[in-house]
């Protein structure tokens, strides 16, 4: 990398980041429509806040803002991606702060519109691709090259707020989508890489959460960013998007990311503990077996956790359902 590609590449990451924090900060002092309106309870019962996602998107942009004025790139290119991300952002946070949550995925919402309900999973999903349009047009090309930047802007923004359903595990995900397309020569990956690690201690820290307009914003960024890659290599790129939507339809990631311990690894680092539930004590019964027997307090019966009875174990959705 250049000198000058560097010094671009560092002033978009220090701009995305200190934006990222600075509207954070503002925005907890002064939630817009009050706390309430971005507050919701997470899997242990505790409260998280939204705001993390328009500080993100917010941050995100001005990174980009930061890129274009040291001359590094054209206004076409930061202008494709300042929109993709802005407008994955405003319809995430519509979804976020309208929506009910009673359709999820492609077949839920689709299915909802067959029956006559739009919901606002169909709205975002609709202005997604509208936003991933408008930003690969403003990107270039021929208009095969326009069809897979689009692809490339929608699905990447609904592929990545599939991972939102753990601290850090979405920006994880950012993060390492980011230093792949950043390894081949796209340096506008830096901006939202470096938004979403500014503000990665409040998510695993489960103060915050990305919601849909966090994850949207990065997704769409980063599926912008990956316009600049040869047309094979983005081809490859949208079909793995594709296939891993797909599939999720049909399969929990968390599941998968359960049992395949290096996954695991990597999707604990750093958060807080899994919180532990007490075991309870059964007492004897009168007349039943004694100390030893598997009801008394010596035997096997004489505790039993709370994933034993009523299925309360397993890993519990990021929020509160």
């Amino acid at each position: 990398m250049s000198s000058m590609r560097l010094i671009a590449s560092v002033s978009a990451a220090a701009a995305a980041a200190g934006a990222a924090r600075l509207a954070y900060s503002a925005m907890n002092r002064r939630p817009p429509g009050g706390p309430k309106t971005w507050s919701r309870t997470n899997h242990r019962g505790e409260p998280v806040t939204l705001l993390e996602g328009p500080a993100v998107a917010a941050g995100a942009m001005a990174g980009v803002l930061a890129w274009r004025l040291t001359g590094s790139a054209s206004w076409r290119a930061s202008a494709a991606i300042a929109i993709g991300g802005a407008g994955a952002a405003a319809f995430g946070a519509y979804d976020d702060l309208a929506g009910s949550g009673d359709r999820r995925g492609f077949r839920g919402h689709l299915g909802a519109l067959r029956h006559g309900e739009v919901t606002t999973g169909a709205v975002k999903l609709g202005g997604s691709g509208v936003t991933g349009i408008i930003s690969a047009a403003l990107a270039g090309g021929s208009p095969a090259d326009v069809v897979v930047n689009a692809g490339l802007v929608a699905g990447g923004a609904n592929l990545l707020n599939l991972f939102d359903l753990r601290p850090g595990r979405a920006v994880k995900v950012a993060v390492a989508s980011g230093a792949l397309i950043g390894a081949v020569g796209q340096d506008s990956v830096a901006a939202p890489v470096a938004a979403a690690l500014a503000l990665l201690p409040e998510d695993l820290g489960e103060r915050a959460m990305l919601g849909d307009a966090g994850a949207n914003a990065l997704g769409a960024m980063l599926g912008a960013s990956a316009a600049g890659l040869s047309r094979p290599t983005r081809i490859v790129l949208l079909a793995g998007i594709a296939g891993l939507t797909a599939a999720s339809e049909k399969v929990s990631f968390t599941k998968v990311i359960e049992r395949t311990p290096a996954l695991r690894w990597l999707d604990m680092l750093g958060r807080r503990p899994a919180p532990q539930l007490p075991t309870v004590t059964i007492p004897a019964q009168p007349g039943g077996p004694g100390p030893g027997g598997s009801g008394g307090p010596g035997g096997s019966g004489g505790m039993a956790s709370p994933q034993s009875r009523g299925g309360l174990g397993g890993s519990p959705p990021r929020l509160a359902e």
